[in-house]
């Protein structure tokens, strides 16, 4: 079985493929920033652990699931650099000054849970591998990452995003990720299969959140929303309402696309691409502002 992508990107650069055509053919914009396989020689002898450890920092394949929208002619921006090389859900200054050397001392940072958790825009540890890296990186490396990766990457979703708001009055960016199974919130309750996330409200709208959440449902999925995940940077950074652009994340269990070792793709693949590709095309014919009308008393 292939796992390449259908099509030739247009744009392929270190930071990501884009798929898609000059005009954006409906508002909504996808990213996969997770999906991330180069791994680099370079990466590989810095690190402390096998490749395997870092694969798990990524989100397992996650790209597939946007194959057939990009058949359609949907824009779709996918990661080429690992999250382990840098994590494009972070802000450009979310490091652990611990673990840069030769870092200047005026360089403003800025701290969260992730970066505490280990989780920031270099990770730097996972549960059962303290440290990934032999010793601190050098921030010219991290620099480097930033503008070749992390900037290119955003200033992509920006243009993306400004283009489908020229051409169909708003625009609304999809960031796509998948999540390892959780457990249920209460006995006697189903586990949810998808999380949506937008910053309690900051970054999409209610009426976008209940269509998604809906069409979700509406195949047989258990959605939770903004728990426990509520998004992060690439949401709060291009999710701007007031300005006609929004921005859901949407966190999927690895257990309905991949293998019992949640490594491979596995037979729940061209379910979940199916009820992707609903979700997108239901959001994309959409129009977030407008309100519903009120029930008759």
């Amino acid at each position: 079985m292939s796992y390449s992508a259908p099509r030739i990107p247009a744009e392929s650069t270190l930071s990501h493929d884009l798929y898609g055509p000059e005009r954006p053919i409906a508002p909504v914009i996808i990213s996969v920033p997770h999906a991330g396989r180069d791994y680099d020689a370079a990466l590989l002898n810095a690190a402390r652990v096998a490749p395997d450890v870092l694969r798990r920092l990524e989100d397992r394949w996650a790209d597939l699931l946007a194959h057939p929208l990009i058949d359609r002619g949907y824009h779709v921006l996918v990661a080429r650099a690992p999250r382990a090389m840098i994590d494009l859900n972070r802000h450009e200054r979310e490091i652990d000054p611990a673990m840069v050397a030769a870092m200047p001392r005026d360089i403003p940072l800025q701290g969260s849970a992730k970066l505490r958790g280990g989780l920031g825009l270099i990770p730097r540890r996972l549960p059962g591998a303290y440290e990934l890296w032999q010793r601190p990186i050098g921030w010219d490396e991290v620099r480097r990452r930033i503008d070749l990766i992390h900037r290119p990457y955003h200033a992509t979703i920006s243009r993306m995003m400004r283009a489908a708001r020229e051409a169909h009055g708003h625009a609304v960016l999809i960031d796509l990720h998948s999540m390892p199974p959780l457990a249920p919130p209460a006995a006697g309750q189903p586990a949810p299969a998808v999380v949506l996330g937008d910053r309690f409200g900051r970054a999409a709208s209610t009426r976008l959140m209940t269509l998604a959440a809906d069409v979700l449902a509406g195949h047989g999925l258990t959605v939770a929303q903004n728990h426990p995940y509520a998004g992060d940077h690439m949401i709060e950074r291009h999710g701007k309402p007031a300005h006609d652009l929004y921005a859901m994340q949407v966190e999927v269990d690895r257990s309905l696309y991949l293998d019992a070792a949640l490594d491979r793709p596995g037979p729940g693949l061209p379910r979940l691409q199916a009820i992707i590709g609903s979700l997108v095309e239901a959001i994309a014919a959409e129009l977030p502002r407008a309100a519903y009308p009120l029930a008759a008393e």
